[in-house]
């Protein structure tokens, strides 16, 4: 027999084993959590935070109940079919079902959805048991073809709008599944489960997929803007802490310096060039073996004395730290007997083979995570280091096999997209324990929730080519709006670029000119010629090799008065910066924003991929094709818009063709902003 009932604040429903509960989970917002019975585990939240009681109301009828919490609704009939809509009664998102009818249907609520009549069987809500207690689910929604959709985290693709791609939901190098998305239509959603899996926004129906979960578990919230949506998404996820004001100018990182020797002379030609230097990053292989975490003394001799150095220069110091352990670590033997690394299920227990067989931290476990940074607390932070590069963050596996590795959290295909936020944790909270009060990690990668304990994304190894730069500037966007305000990326990409290729330094500058408007400035990069090690082994320990040089004055003297030019524009931003880091803080408002942020009803807001706002006031159009020295800038309507180029003014909604020169980024301010009269003061 059906039941649909109303229970302690929670509209519930069962039939045949199958069961299904709607609640009120923060302001206009709904959790949908589904499954068969019996489900008596305790539920974890994952992405989403505990929620304060909000008392919905309901309206009952004979066959059919609505929950309402504000502007959002879900109308539940006695066959356990959902429909959601907001306070306009406009229908937001139908499930999916195609069966016979049997004479039961929603009432009318408002817009109503048509009728859907069929023998294809087909359910919207579909758990198919596995071996244990995992289920393959399925949860499909009708499609609206004119949908737009953004958001899901970082995929290397050159698409703001999501509506027609398929994505998976995995973690791996240079991709970052953060399972949050906005709708043009007026609503956002999250799959609030870390299985490995696939969201399918297609033009016949919208899918997401689990391949193994104990139960269908995701979240509803309805807005009038993105914005709105966007703040209430971080209300119950969690927001960012405040930025850190040194943060806010030039890091300098490459790969990679070798020694503290080198490290220090790089920080201190950049006080002599009177350029502030923010941060300079000690990278990879500092360390005698993967899994020691500490500075190899023979290279790094006095690592105290170098962070105090810095710290007089202005410049704090950032240590990589990788997940990976050898079996020849110092701390190989202690982990793997409490249980604090991956294993696999069948065949050799490696999971990685770079420069060593190594095992990965498994920061599912929580006595793993104090265990690593108790390490990295004693070899880092007490010698002066307060800032981490968590690498490998993904993990980046030898083999994508997701269902041959197991965490302590469980099975990777149930729980394996949760690694990174894990992995960011434990620094977070290590940091927070001995005295940090607003910690930053620069991470490698991101799940929904990975905001709240400081992370820092960037977009991974990827190539140095105008198509990547394109992919980058969609990553970025797409990342802010999957609820990450914090992000990054290697200017002027990872692999490859000659440090004395013409083409190269075309794609640097441009590269460098919208990366100083984005949330941090930062140079990185494996540059051409690759320099082998003098030493192949030691100790017989693989050795790792190291980039040309990286610094913003290794690529020629005209290069390097442009790239001087943007990083003196970018400290002249602090106060703008500072207010946007705020805002991202109390809000969780991105720093970079799609054009639609601000204009979600004007219709090419939602076609553009290749400018953005920068903030509320500062219109950011990046020349991102070779040669090009013209570009075209559409100006939204209902705004009049400064060239900070050229000083004309324009009437917004209009698309205006500019002058782009190398040496110049095409830029706008909205007439009136303060920030206008920062930017003047840099070309002064």
């Amino acid at each position: 027999m059906n039941t649909l009932k109303i229970e302690n604040n929670t509209l519930c429903w069962a039939w045949n084993g199958q069961y299904l509960r709607i609640m009120p989970w923060g302001v206009h917002s709904l959790r949908i959590i589904s499954g068969w019975q019996p489900d008596d585990a305790e539920i974890p939240d994952y992405a989403l935070l505990a929620a304060p009681e909000i008392i919905p109301d309901f309206y009952q009828e004979e066959r059919q109940i609505t929950i309402i919490n504000g502007n959002v609704r879900a109308c539940v009939d006695i066959q356990g079919r959902v429909i959601f809509y907001n306070q306009k009664k406009e229908c937001l998102l139908e499930e999916m079902w195609r069966q016979r009818d049997n004479g039961e249907h929603f009432w009318d609520v408002g817009e109503q959805p048509q009728k859907k009549i069929s023998a294809l069987k087909i359910s919207a809500r579909e758990c198919k048991p596995l071996a244990g207690d995992a289920f393959e689910v399925n949860v499909r929604f009708e499609s609206n073809p004119a949908e737009k959709i953004c958001g899901m985290g970082q995929y290397q693709q050159p698409f703001i709008n999501l509506k027609g791609c398929a994505i998976e939901l995995a973690q791996r190098n240079s991709q970052a599944s953060v399972p949050f998305m906005v709708s043009s239509l007026g609503y956002g959603f999250l799959w609030n489960n870390p299985a490995v899996g696939e969201a399918i926004f297609a033009h016949n129906e919208t899918r997401w997929h689990a391949n193994a979960t104990a139960r269908i578990d995701y979240w509803i919230t309805a807005g009038d803007t993105p914005q709105e949506i966007v703040r209430q998404y971080a209300a119950v996820s969690g927001k960012p802490p405040l930025m850190p004001e040194f943060a806010l100018g030039l890091w300098q990182s490459k790969l990679r310096y070798r020694n503290q020797k080198e490290l220090l002379a790089v920080a201190r030609r950049y006080r002599d060039e009177g350029i502030p230097l923010a941060v300079i990053v000690a990278d990879f292989f500092h360390w005698p073996i993967q899994g020691d975490w500490r500075f190899d003394e023979r290279e790094w001799p006095d690592p105290a004395a170098m962070t105090a150095e810095l710290r007089k220069m202005g410049t704090e110091l950032m240590v990589s730290v990788w997940p990976t352990v050898d079996v020849r670590s110092e701390n190989y033997a202690a982990m793997n007997e409490q249980g604090f690394l991956v294993n696999t299920r069948k065949g050799l227990n490696i999971n990685f083979d770079f420069l060593g067989n190594t095992r990965f931290l498994d920061p599912t476990h929580p006595d793993a995570r104090k265990f690593v940074w108790q390490v990295c607390k004693k070899n880092y932070f007490d010698q002066g280091v307060n800032l981490f590069w968590l690498d490998e963050a993904e993990p980046e596996y030898g083999v994508y096999d997701f269902d041959n590795y197991r965490y302590h959290a469980g099975n990777t295909q149930e729980v394996g997209n949760i690694y990174p936020l894990n992995y960011t944790q434990a620094f977070y909270e290590g940091l927070r324990e001995s005295g940090q009060e607003n910690p930053v990690s620069l991470v490698r990668c991101a799940w929904a929730g990975s905001q709240r304990y400081g992370a820092l994304v960037w977009s991974g190894d990827i190539h140095s080519s105008f198509e990547s730069m394109r992919n980058q500037l969609c990553a970025g966007l797409n990342m802010g709006m999957a609820g990450i305000p914090w992000w990054t990326t290697d200017i002027g990409g990872f692999h490859g670029g000659n440090i004395d290729d013409p083409e190269f330094h075309e794609l640097l500058i441009r590269w460098f000119q919208w990366a100083v408007f984005s949330p941090v400035l930062r140079m990185h990069g494996h540059r051409d010629p690759i320099v082998e090690p003098e030493i192949p082994w030691r100790d017989g320990i693989a050795q790792c090799n190291s980039g040309a040089g990286n610094e913003l004055w290794s690529f020629g003297n005209d290069t390097f008065a442009i790239l001087k030019r943007f990083t003196a524009l970018r400290e002249t931003l602090r106060p703008y910066l500072r207010e946007l880091m705020r805002t991202a803080h109390e809000s969780g408002e991105p720093l970079m924003r799609p054009m639609f942020y601000h204009y979600p009803r004007q219709k090419p807001s939602w076609e553009i991929n290749d400018q953005y706002l920068f903030g509320p006031d500062v219109l950011v159009a990046p020349v991102v094709h070779a040669g090009q020295t013209v570009r075209d800038v559409w100006l939204p309507a209902d705004d009049v818009w400064v060239d900070v180029n050229s000083g004309q003014r324009y009437n917004g909604g209009a698309v205006v063709t500019v002058s782009a020169p190398l040496s110049v980024l095409p830029l706008f301010v909205r007439e009136g902003a303060e920030v206008l009269d920062m930017i003047r003061e840099t070309e002064k």
